[in-house]
């Protein structure tokens, strides 16, 4: 420690660039880390205007045309009030109209502009573009596994994270 500080001038080191071993044993550190990459590429590589749930909402109105807001709102993990806004701001940009059911006005039923379908073909090219580079790593023949994977484990966090406790079988202490 001597040595250390008569080499730093009596300054503390600075932090080592690499995390700690139990930050990367924990799984919600990796999720974080891969999240925040991810969007930092979409931002950069695919749209820095559309963003990743706009671009679900998208997709999810081209696959279910005349679906109503709230239901779709579940096929792209997003909470009802979030959809309400990305879509507010969807419709606002002219990328997709928001009707009234007409067997209920409380329903808003979904479609796509000719702008938002254009707007989503070009996104969709570059987004593939995008999930290629980002699965590049991976042997080609267990991407579809991989994504299979990522998608099991987003839906069994979602039902952790609705449990009222959990079931403490996990060491106390674990970062996530």
């Amino acid at each position: 420690m001597g040595e250390t500080l008569r080499r730093t001038g009596g300054r503390t080191p600075a932090v080592a660039s690499a995390p700690p071993a139990d930050l990367v044993a924990a799984p919600g550190y990796g999720a974080r880390r891969m999240y925040q990459a991810y969007l930092s590429a979409w931002s950069r590589h695919v749209d820095s205007v559309l963003t990743g749930p706009q671009f679900a909402v998208l997709s999810a109105i081209r696959a279910y045309p005349e679906s109503d807001q709230s239901s779709l709102a579940g096929a792209v993990a997003l909470d009802t009030s979030t959809m309400a806004d990305v879509c507010r701001r969807m419709e606002r940009r002219g990328l997709i109209e928001r009707t009234e059911s007409p067997r209920d006005a409380r329903r808003k039923i979904l479609s796509l502009t000719e702008a938002g379908a254009a707007a989503l073909a070009e996104v969709t090219r570059r987004t593939r573009r995008l999930d290629h580079e980002l699965l590049a790593a991976v042997p080609e023949d267990r991407r579809g596994e991989i994504a299979g994977l990522l998608n099991a484990l987003g839906a069994h966090w979602e039902a952790v994270a609705e449990r009222d406790a959990l079931s403490g079988n996990g060491s106390d202490g674990a970062a996530g």
